[in-house]
């Protein structure tokens, strides 16, 4: 067996190509995709254990809810991503920098998930969470299969940019004008529908266009698509069963 000749369809040895007019090194690009979803990886466990324990220690559930200092210390939690994002631009390159500040992106994105879990019943959370792996994966297979084939999905980016204009601008008037059930299964939905196509997206340009230094940005665009795409489904399937 060990004259047979080598497979450069063998994926482990990085020899097939993603996408037919692919003119890099197929091992590298493999290599990058591979460090990306462990990061991602990483990430997501983690948003799962803060999470968890935020849904699981009554206490901190009881400070956020019924205290001013609760309601501070979650803004602070919302903005912080935000705010993280400026030093991870410049540092995105530079370790154990832009680990650390990816730490501190996810660690406060992670509060955030879990606090709205905790005002949440768990089978709805459960249900959240299985159809969003679903969806993640069988996109993702789906969107693997599409660049092999030659398929491109570049021409998204516009189209996704203005959904979500749309999608912040429909959140900000249920804040200041509530218009109901209805309306909140609506936004679910087009959510979800609008980050099905920012995961299709985003794993096009990983295979494609991303740089192998940029392996921080798309982790986090990767983590952001599934984090959102959560949330997304958890408000319609909460709007649906109330």
């Amino acid at each position: 067996m060990w004259n047979q000749p080598y497979r450069k369809s063998d994926v482990e040895a990085g020899g097939r190509q993603l996408y037919p007019t692919m003119l890099e090194n197929p091992q590298l690009r493999w290599s990058f995709i591979r460090k990306v979803y462990s990061i991602v990886s990483f990430q997501l466990l983690l948003t799962v254990a803060v999470a968890s324990v935020v849904v699981t220690v009554h206490p901190i559930k009881h400070f956020f809810a019924s205290t001013g200092a609760g309601l501070a210390v979650y803004i602070v939690l919302i903005i912080t991503p935000f705010i993280v994002l400026c030093p991870l631009y410049y540092y995105h390159q530079r370790h154990p920098y832009n680990y650390f500040l990816l730490g501190i992106f996810t660690v406060a994105i992670s509060f955030a998930v879990g606090l709205t879990c905790a005002f949440t019943k768990g089978r709805i959370i459960l249900e959240s969470a299985v159809l969003t792996a679903a969806v993640v994966i069988s996109l993702t297979l789906y969107t693997f299969w599409a660049a092999k084939r030659g398929h491109d999905f570049n021409f998204l980016g516009p189209f996704l940019f203005g959904a979500v204009m749309v999608l912040m601008l429909f959140a900000l008037i249920q804040i200041f004008f509530p218009l109901g059930r209805i309306s909140l299964m609506i936004y679910g939905g087009l959510a979800s529908l609008i980050f099905c196509g920012y995961i299709i997206y985003d794993t096009d340009n990983l295979i494609k266009r991303y740089s192998y230094d940029e392996y921080i940005w798309a982790s986090v665009s990767l983590y952001l698509d599934v984090i959102n795409l959560f949330l997304s489904l958890l408000t319609l399937l909460r709007a649906a069963d109330s």
